[in-house]
């Protein structure tokens, strides 16, 4: 069974959980991949609990304060992990790109395997990409600062974020629109980011928060989903890895 600890937020969760079932449609219900989604809404938020510590190692009040969010983010991370555990689940999947910040803790901690996301992103873009190639990546701020996908990518490949002022007012302002429900809005409030990277000569782009997938596929088919040649969508990813992992 895959256990999903989902939540982060709800609807890319669900969003996970629908790719999942279409990727591996049954023609009756016994054929369909066995899942359990721990759909943990109270962890609380990830980017506005990352820190950098460096910077305020001078500062024991700072450091403190960060470390303390830090912790309290792993804590409730860590009670999803083990309830999907003990409910005898063979791995664990994680549809939050941010929360991946907290994955090598969470490793240490989580007797069964936890699959990386960023990690399975790199290896199926290995399939589409040559080496050394622009690649564009949307994400939130935390994503960004913790340099989670430049960790696995900037060996082979060149990645490029849109410029700070639009990451606020079109990546930012997105992924809270999808949070709230307002999916059409954050289909267009995306545009500026997504064309600024195209114009950049981005081959191809990360969709590394999953809000984000939400927001530009939300009224096109599985089909145009499945077939794109320009996004790199991780929920997506994930789940393909999730049902070869699940079938292994």
């Amino acid at each position: 069974m895959i256990g999903i600890l989902g939540g982060m937020g709800t609807q890319a969760g669900l969003d996970f959980c629908n790719k999942l079932a279409i990727l591996n449609r049954g023609k009756i219900d016994q054929e369909y991949p066995l899942f359990l989604l721990y759909n943990k809404s109270n962890i609380p938020g990830r980017p506005e609990s990352i820190g950098v510590q460096t910077k305020y190692l001078s500062d024991k009040k700072k450091s403190k304060i960060i470390l303390k969010k830090y912790n309290k983010v792993l804590k409730s991370l860590l009670s999803g992990c083990k309830l999907l555990q003990k409910n005898k689940c063979k791995f664990i999947v994680i549809p939050c790109n941010t929360a991946h910040y907290w994955y090598d803790d969470l490793k240490k901690k989580i007797k069964i395997p936890i699959v990386n996301m960023p990690k399975e992103v790199l290896k199926y873009t290995k399939k589409k990409c040559k080496k050394n190639s622009k690649i564009g990546l949307l994400a939130t701020e935390g994503t960004l600062k913790t340099q989670l996908y430049h960790k696995f990518f900037n060996k082979e490949y060149n990645l490029i974020q849109p410029s700070k002022s639009i990451q606020k007012k079109s990546v930012n302002r997105a992924i809270k629109l999808v949070k709230m429900g307002n999916v059409k809005t954050a289909a267009k409030t995306i545009k500026p980011a997504i064309d600024s990277l195209i114009k950049m000569k981005c081959k191809k782009i990360i969709l590394g928060c999953t809000e984000l997938p939400i927001a530009i596929f939300a009224f096109k088919s599985f089909k145009n989903i499945k077939s794109s040649k320009v996004f790199l969508d991780p929920n997506l990813i994930l789940a393909h890895s999730a049902m070869v992992k699940h079938k292994n």
